[in-house]
């Protein structure tokens, strides 16, 4: 509830020029950004909320970078008397010192502001005289006992945004709005002296006022029990997790997500760097400027800082396949440096403090850093729920760690690591060159140690870059040997295409589904070299605890030619990629595509290839490929349709990368069985307001008695889909839908339109409902989309819709980790939940 006692219990009027204001009983939207030279410069982000101005301390003032994540402490509300302030508090008062109004205007929230506030995500649109666009407070979960609420100030990745080179809008324009002052001026005035009531005359006070939330003092080592003085050692032989199938129980452990990136050592000493690998080697030079300098900036002395170099995706998540073409590419700006653990600070060790002490003493080194240098938090849940949602969001996993643990060198039991997929290193012992590439690699040939041999585990055909696999070719070229490096002959599978062998010194990250029962992997795809591991440490991991049964995998019949042919080239997804790719999601896919007349676009040479729209049956189909002649043309071409597995390999092999089926099945052509509502956004609209517009559309169609499901389409928006009972004919369906559309545009002509021109589409959200007539088709669930980042179309739990997951977050590489961490299918019912459509219109 909104209130100003806090607000003036902190504050003597009779000595400070601030108004003491009221809460106003008129509605309004200002915001005010008021740059406050305190203990520390900090900027004070206000926005009018109940008749007051909810307040937040910026510590490093607002950044037009999206996703530049700006610490931002929420601290007492404000009158809105205060927006206007601008002058001196006195030395000794509640935050003394130098306010200056930098920005102002007015705000608009995108949904209702009473339960964003309420759950910690506000997100709103600014209109000031320096700030603009879409923005996100986010709060952050609090630690035990922590008095401060700690939010986030995000810029969104809009028109106003911008990029990480270009000048900062704090420098560009660090002017009063009011005034035209900079800060000197206004702390040019006498002390006790205000721009707005003249002299202030000081009295004195018996208790001082409390410090300013944004004040946090550095962490000093040397009153830490337990830390011990002692100089800086060259390096500290990293602790390392010990593999488990599920994050233990207990309230003894912390939670952290596990990235997916180089594990370092951050070695300060007066003002100099060095990133060190696992094993101790100085890749400093291999990251460029921006992390070092990050390091170099932070206010220690001497201090080794244990954490993961990432590279981030525009998803969010952290990505090795990216960061390995980030170093292949030279390139150094996606760098960030995650931070979860402290050694050694100033002179001290502290390898025998617990991991709380030392987390508590590296948040404030580097919290508010920012940029390429960030704290990695933790959680103190259930870490099967940590470990649950992460999987959920396809996340590499969770490393659970004691918290009263010190740090020890080695593989330990203190922390523990369980993956949401099975990822492990393997040693190269051989490579199959290419079929559509000659000086390129096509597979590779992997094994690990046991018993002082190196077994082969089976081969991995997709997941290189046409760039990885002519790199890796000329690398294991230079590797030739002429005997096999093997315990033993290769199988027929093994050995098919003709392997090149070659000395095993290369080690490989590769993500893949299972072992298979006689011990090689199934479904594997490379995700990068790993020259931080030398190749006699790699073994066979094997989670300690039961992992849950894993259901019988489809076996693939149908033969690929050209198998690593590259679909997605910045991805590289193989064709075999694919084909693995939907033989993992084959149950899943198969209720929406079998038995139904098929759309098709087929791109046989990849996404950046000719691509064309298929309908008909086409010279040399694949023979598990069923033609279907259209009752309504029965002279015409025929369609296509798949009965079974086969069917679908069948088009992997046809090279088709997207599947639409009909709204209707190959049983009862003329009553279609499901509505498809596209929310198609244009130019310069914001993800929240589709999100709004999905469930929007989902209260209109349960107001008519439908079910509504909803998916991501893998491109801009999303789908509502309500399955029906085929009793109503196209047109009766496509009438429905239409007044649906038409009710909603209607209703909200500033926020829908119902109109296919693209004139009447900026700032508005189409509601497309012409996929619901006849010979139409939609993307089907679970599809993959012929475009750059090989996005899926994803079916979601209403639940889960949020500003996490974008419309192109689920892809061919993360879906099937989403899906094993699943508990319940988000469309199980979907087919249960078919309704009668009723006559009457919406």
């Amino acid at each position: 509830m909104a209130t100003l006692d806090v607000y003036r219990q902190k504050r003597d009027f009779s000595t400070t020029p601030e108004p003491k204001g009221r809460k106003a009983r008129a509605r309004g939207n200002s915001f005010v950004i008021q740059k406050h030279d305190a203990t520390r410069l900090h900027y004070d982000f206000r926005l009018e909320m109940d008749g007051v101005l909810k307040s937040w301390a910026v510590t490093r003032g607002p950044s037009l970078v999206p996703g530049d994540k700006r610490l931002a402490v929420h601290v007492e509300d404000h009158p809105l008397d205060y927006g206007g302030f601008e002058g001196t508090i006195p030395k000794g008062e509640y935050g003394g010192g130098t306010v200056l109004l930098w920005d102002r205007g007015t705000w608009t929230p995108l949904g209702d502001v009473a339960k964003a506030y309420a759950k910690g995500h506000l997100e709103f649109e600014l209109s000031g005289e320096k700030l603009h666009g879409r923005w996100h407070l986010i709060r952050m979960q609090g630690k035990p006992r922590e008095k401060r609420e700690n939010w986030l100030l995000i810029k969104g990745d809009d028109d106003f945004a911008r990029a990480a080179d270009e000048p900062d809008i704090l420098e560009e324009r660090p002017e009063s709005v009011k005034t035209g002052r900079d800060l000197a001026d206004i702390a040019g005035e006498a002390p006790g002296w205000s721009s707005k009531t003249g002299r202030i005359r000081k009295t004195a006070k018996k208790n001082p006022p409390p410090p300013e939330p944004e004040d946090e003092a550095l962490p000093d080592p040397s009153g830490a029990k337990g830390a011990r003085k002692a100089a800086l050692p060259d390096f500290i032989e990293p602790m390392l997790a010990t593999l488990a199938a599920a994050p233990p129980p207990g309230e003894q452990w912390l939670h952290e997500i596990k990235f997916d990136g180089y594990r370092l050592q951050a070695r300060i000493e007066a003002g100099r760097v060095k990133l060190l690998t696992r094993s101790g080697l100085d890749w400093t030079k291999k990251f460029g400027k921006t992390v070092p300098d990050a390091l170099r900036a932070l206010p220690v002395g001497t201090a080794i800082i244990d954490g993961e170099l990432v590279v981030e995706t525009a998803a969010g998540a952290s990505d090795f396949s990216a960061l390995q073409a980030d170093l292949s590419d030279g390139r150094s700006d996606r760098f960030v440096f995650y931070a979860f653990d402290l050694l050694h600070l100033d002179g001290y060790d502290l390898t025998r403090l617990p991991l709380v002490e030392r987390k508590a003493m590296l948040e404030p080194l580097v919290a508010e850093a920012g940029g390429a240098l960030r704290y990695s938090a933790h959680f103190s849940e259930s870490g099967e729920m940590v470990k649950r949602h992460a999987c959920r969001l396809s996340l590499e996993g969770v490393v659970s760690k004691l918290r009263n643990a010190p740090y020890r060198a080695g593989r330990t039991k203190s922390w523990i690591k369980s993956k949401c997929s099975a990822r492990q290193e393997f040693v190269i012992g051989g490579f199959i060159p290419s079929t559509v590439s000659r000086k390129a690699i096509g597979s590779l040939v992997l094994g690990v140690n046991e018993e002082g041999a190196l077994t082969p585990v089976g081969r991995v055909g997709t997941g290189f870059t046409g760039s990885v696999a002519a790199q890796l070719f000329k690398r294991l070229d230079g590797l030739r040997a002429e005997k096999s490096p093997f315990s033993r002959p290769l199988n027929a599978e093994e050995g098919r295409g003709g392997v090149r062998y070659v000395r095993p010194e290369l080690v490989a990250e590769v993500e893949f589904r299972a072992w298979t029962a006689d011990g090689h992997l199934r479904h594997a795809s490379f995700r990068g070299l790993r020259e931080d591991k030398p190749a006699t440490d790699v073994v066979r991991e094997t989670p300690s605890g039961k992992a849950p049964p894993k259901e019988k995998p489809q076996r693939r019949t149908v033969r690929l030619t050209h198998p690593d042919r590259i679909y997605w080239p910045d991805e590289g997804v193989t064709k075999e990629g694919l084909a693995d790719y939907y033989t993992e999601v084959w149950r899943h896919i198969a209720p929406h595509i079998v038995g139904r007349p098929l759309a098709l676009l087929r791109a046989p040479s990849g996404i950046d290839g000719q691509k064309f729209f298929q309908k008909h049956a086409w010279k040399g189909v694949n023979p598990n490929i069923r033609l279907v002649q259209d009752p309504e043309e029965k002279d015409g071409e025929p369609l296509i349709a798949i009965d079974d597995f086969d069917g679908l390999m069948g088009l992997v092999q046809s090279a088709v990368l997207e599947i639409h089926p009909w709204g209707s099945t190959l049983d009862d052509w003329e009553r279609p069985d499901r509505i498809i509502m596209d929310l198609d956004p244009g130019e310069g609209v914001a993800w929240p307001a589709v999100l709004a517009a999905a469930q929007e559309t989902r209260e209109r169609l349960e107001a008519t008695g439908l079910a509504a499901f909803v998916k991501t389409s893998g491109g801009k928006g999303l789908h509502v889909v309500a399955p029906l009972e085929p009793s109503a004919d196209w047109p009766q369906v496509k009438a429905f839908c239409k007044a649906l559309a038409d009710a909603m545009a209607s209703d909200s002509p500033d926020a829908y339109v119902s109109t296919i021109s693209k004139a009447k589409r900026r700032g508005k959200i189409l509601i497309d409902y012409l996929r619901n007539q006849r010979g139409m088709t939609a993307v089907a669930p679970y599809s993959t989309r012929a475009r750059p980042g090989a996005a899926v179309s994803m079916p979601l739990a209403w639940e889960e819709l949020g500003p996490e997951i974008g419309p192109a977050y689920f892809t061919v590489e993360n879906t099937p980790t989403r899906l094993a961490a699943l508990k319940a299918d988000p469309w199980a019912d979907f087919t249960a939940s078919a309704r009668r459509l009723r006559k009457d219109k919406p």
